[in-house]
């Protein structure tokens, strides 16, 4: 099989799976695991999320008989998704960093919550917090149909990709932000060898000016940061909600 005929028939078996991009497979994506079943590298039967009937499905593609799951790799369940305690969350961002179709919101020490429609209950989130605020609820009492399967997973592989394309985006920019950076630099290394020349060659009365200019520098940055610009704590996180749960029974139950 060429390499084209193998990348078309890896899009076929992609398009069988159900996006939630947990790794249990093996790989790092969906995708990567139908590349490496397209190539004869993984076997049908990685993918628990999938289920019975998603290896049958794949099976039939493949023109060979279809196996159980691989308890190695999991087992089949009713589908899952994550959810927050926002009371201990302290709002550090790696569960957003770790989720692949961006369904978690949130900003820095601010609290985090899931977008539970969105969710893959691809269990990544777990592993970085550090708080161990992130449960798994199940959101169905049997695993879902194969129609279910793939409806939920139109939605997430079109996260995913948009997710990818923010990212890679981002990474562009960081590319050259670094670049501007690193050019910037060089033309102040200059400027600094310069400066430092001309200061040599300045007559020595200039010393104690220059003395007295790094002082000031010191005493600037020994100077407490004001008020405005310092970082906002856990405990300010919290009165913050609370305060805003307070206002919301206020509203419901009337002043």
């Amino acid at each position: 099989m060429n390499a084209e005929d193998s990348a078309l028939l890896a899009a076929r078996i992609d398009a069988l799976l159900p996006q939630t991009q947990c790794t249990r497979c093996g790989y790092p994506t969906c995708r990567a695991y139908a590349d490496a079943i397209a190539s004869g590298e993984a076997d049908i039967d990685r993918c628990p999320p999938g289920g019975a009937d998603g290896v049958v499905a794949l099976a039939n593609l493949l023109g060979i008989a279809a196996k159980p799951v691989d308890p190695a790799y999991g087992i089949e369940a009713p589908p899952i998704v994550a959810v927050i305690d926002e009371d201990v969350c302290i709002g550090c961002t790696k569960c957003i960093q770790a989720c692949p179709v961006d369904a978690i919101v949130g900003a820095a020490k601010r609290m985090h919550t899931v977008i539970t429609d969105e969710c893959t209950g691809c269990e990544l989130c777990l592993p970085p917090c550090p708080v161990d605020c992130i449960a798994l609820a199940p959101v169905a009492a049997r695993p879902l149909s194969r129609a279910g399967v793939l409806e939920r997973a139109a939605a997430a592989r079109e996260r995913f990709d948009a997710r990818k394309v923010r990212m890679d985006r981002t990474g562009a920019r960081n590319t050259v932000g670094a670049a501007e950076a690193a050019m910037l630099s060089s033309q102040g290394d200059d400027a600094a060898a310069a400066k430092s020349i001309a200061a040599s060659a300045a007559p020595t009365n200039a010393a104690p000016a220059a003395a007295i200019a790094g002082d000031a520098a010191l005493a600037a940055e020994a100077a407490p940061a004001t008020a405005g610009t310092r970082p906002i704590d856990r405990a300010a996180v919290l009165a913050a909600i609370a305060r805003g749960k307070a206002r919301r029974a206020k509203d419901t139950h009337g002043s």
